[in-house]
């Protein structure tokens, strides 16, 4: 037997039929109120995954009616706006690949790739495009100790503002240098007890002196009161030199005829040097040569020696003789400035940096590595050359092996 439903106390019969009228209405205006609303198919819902599993609200069906269920409505799908959009352009950051960009920024779009930088010096304030009133053309580096100051100084006073100027530190002093009023302008870098090239091949990167079109890499016992630089880049770039050095005063103790100031030229790019020195006038000693202490470099041929730097020879020796590699012809682009000329005063700093062994003097040392990297310098290119024609195999032309 079935049990029967209990409404409530219904003492009076018209109670009765006030409920049943009442819950009549409600089923009638609820079915009206609810036809009124728009149609959505519910297969096609993609709510985010934090509230429901979803719900789609771009497919409607019907326009719907009521500010508050519009605003509703407009709220969801400026959520749906945006969460589209933002997987679009996530989807588009993580595709980006450019094998053309420097290595390691193949994800980066390539209008924001800055592959280059330079010895500029910025203000902390104000605006990047107005830190620089005058953007230098050229670099020059001197390896320095505070005991050249004097020599140091009246050098740096030759290169006009056209020139970045930048000072490699051996004995470590810096700040002494301020006594310099250019010294507060210039780049400073300490290290103590390296060579020039030590410093060259670190901070002297292709990509960070790019911005110049000369690089002058220079010792620090050079006497240059014959000297005027802006004239020397003018002669430089009149005779095309890639590789040059100012002429040496004859008188200064020369090893290399090359390098020797003639009075009747402008520049010159061949000499004679003595019987079995030269078996091609166009290779070194006779031509295509230059020495060490003070050689000057277009942007493009420093490129290719600073490649050629090894990281553990320090002194640079036996480098003069391979700097032909890196231009060609090589005997119509290294060449000596004649009419701007410099004095090699032969200045033992940097050899006093070494260290007394076995009885001794420190420069002792200094000069004997000087001489065992020339021979470790040779036999590695004479190695690498062979091993690459072999490699490619072909016979190596006869003039590498000068």
């Amino acid at each position: 037997m079935v049990s029967p439903i209990r409404i409530g106390n219904l003492r009076n019969p018209n109670e009765t039929m006030r409920l049943v009228v009442t819950i009549f209405v409600g089923v009638v205006i609820g079915f009206f109120v609810g036809v009124s609303f728009p149609t959505l198919s519910l297969t096609k819902m993609n709510l985010p995954s934090t509230l429901f599993p979803s719900i789609d609200l771009s497919y409607i069906e019907e326009k719907y009616s009521g500010f508050s269920t519009q605003a509703l409505l407009n709220s969801w799908s400026s959520l749906k706006g945006n969460e589209v959009r933002t997987e679009k352009y996530v989807s588009q950051e993580t595709k980006i690949w450019v094998p053309t960009n420097p290595r390691g920024a193949e994800s980066l779009p390539p209008g924001i790739i800055a592959s280059e930088s330079d010895f500029y010096l910025r203000r902390l304030w104000g605006l990047p495009s107005e830190d620089l009133l005058v953007k230098p053309k050229y670099l020059v580096t001197f390896t320095v100790g505070y005991a050249q100051k004097k020599n140091v100084d009246a050098a740096v006073k030759k290169f006009s503002e056209n020139f970045t100027i930048l000072l490699f530190h051996y004995d470590g002093l810096t700040s002494e240098w301020d006594e310099f009023e250019w010294s507060k302008r210039a780049i400073h870098v300490s290290i103590q007890k390296q060579t020039k090239w030590w410093y060259a091949k670190r901070f002297l990167h292709p990509d960070i002196v790019a911005p110049y079109e000369y690089i002058f890499i220079w010792d620090e016992d050079l006497g240059l009161e014959h000297f005027n630089a802006e004239k020397y880049i003018k002669l430089v770039k009149k005779h095309g030199l890639e590789i040059s050095q100012p002429g040496l005063e004859p008188n200064s103790g020369l090893t290399w005829q090359m390098t020797k100031r003639r009075g009747d030229s402008e520049v010159h790019m061949q000499t004679e040097e003595k019987p079995g020195w030269c078996n091609d006038p166009h290779l070194p000693p006779c031509a295509a040569f230059v020495e060490i202490m003070a050689p000057v470099f277009s942007r493009d041929a420093w490129r290719c020696v600073w490649h050629m730097i090894q990281n553990d020879l320090v002194h640079g020796w036996g480098l003069d003789f391979a700097l032909r590699r890196c231009v060609a012809p090589a005997h119509k682009k290294i060449g000596v400035v004649d009419a701007q000329w410099i004095v090699h005063q032969g200045v033992p700093s940097l050899g006093n940096q070494g260290k007394a062994e076995g009885g001794r003097a420190p420069w002792e040392g200094v000069r004997e590595r000087c001489r065992r990297e020339w021979t470790m310098f040779q036999a590695r290119m004479a190695s690498a050359e062979k091993a690459y024609f072999e490699e490619m195999g072909i016979d190596p032309p006869s003039s590498t092996a000068h």
